[in-house]
């Protein structure tokens, strides 16, 4: 597929827009994938491209929580693992599984957490009291969650922001760090799969990820300066908006 300048270079803002959103919140792909379907690219290379692309701006946010001491990649050490592998076979069981009971649950469920953390009186940057311990589960909803990336997609960041918060007692700075961190490893999972089946496209992929670098690590310095206060009403917004776009646009 070929794309003259201006709807590269269109793209690459999107990518900068998409990375900033998921940074904080995640969800970028709610911007980036209705705009790669926009310009022709068909579903599943869509799919992969906007992987490819998302992969380097969440790469940096990850980077750069951690280089502010937001995430510990010792303490994900089994969780890491385990996030690839369930991603990897997520991925590759995307054609056997009827995933339509998914793409009603997930609504609901999306629509649960812009609730929780709406209401919720007790989300703050700090920590509080782990109802789980990190070390042993930490792993088991990374392999889970990493595999309904791999098969599905849509809400993957709000999913772990609200298992590290509520499961782990990690304040909403630190679990949107280490939200970056396995989302990350999902998204390589699930490419290590789309990239030897050709689903990119290239030359999109490419701008987009110029846009996504600078996106990803001008979102995370933001969601670090402004912490719970903006981090806890986007993914309210992040998770409506989510919701919406799966239950009317199927």
């Amino acid at each position: 597929m070929t794309f003259d300048l201006l709807t590269l270079v269109a793209l690459g803002f999107v990518g900068l827009l998409a990375g900033f959103v998921d940074a904080i919140a995640g969800g970028g792909g709610l911007i980036a994938l209705p705009a790669l379907l926009a310009v022709g690219i068909p579903p599943v290379a869509a799919f992969g491209t906007n992987k490819v692309q998302s992969v380097v701006g969440t790469a940096i946010a990850a980077a750069t929580y951690w280089r502010r001491g937001f995430v510990s990649f010792k303490a994900l050490g089994v969780a890491i693992p385990l996030t690839f592998a369930g991603a990897f076979l997520g991925a590759l069981s995307v054609k056997q599984v009827d995933t339509r009971l998914l793409s009603y649950a997930v609504p609901v469920a999306l629509i649960a957490i812009a609730i929780y953390f709406a209401f919720a009186p007790k989300l703050t940057d700090e920590d509080s009291h782990a109802r789980l311990s990190f070390a042993l589960f930490a792993p088991v909803m990374g392999f889970v969650i990493g595999y309904y990336d791999g098969i599905l997609g849509p809400g993957t960041g709000s999913f772990l922001t609200l298992g590290f918060v509520t499961l782990f007692g990690l304040g909403v700075t630190r679990a949107a760090g280490n939200t970056k961190a396995l989302n990350l490893t999902s998204n390589l999972g699930a490419l290590a799969l789309f990239i030897p089946s050709g689903d990119v496209v290239w030359p999109v992929a490419g701008v987009m990820i110029i846009g996504q670098v600078i996106g990803g690590y001008l979102g995370a310095l933001t969601g670090i300066r402004f912490g719970a206060r903006l981090i806890r009403p986007l993914v309210v917004v992040v998770s409506i908006l989510l919701a919406v776009r799966l239950l009317v646009f199927r």
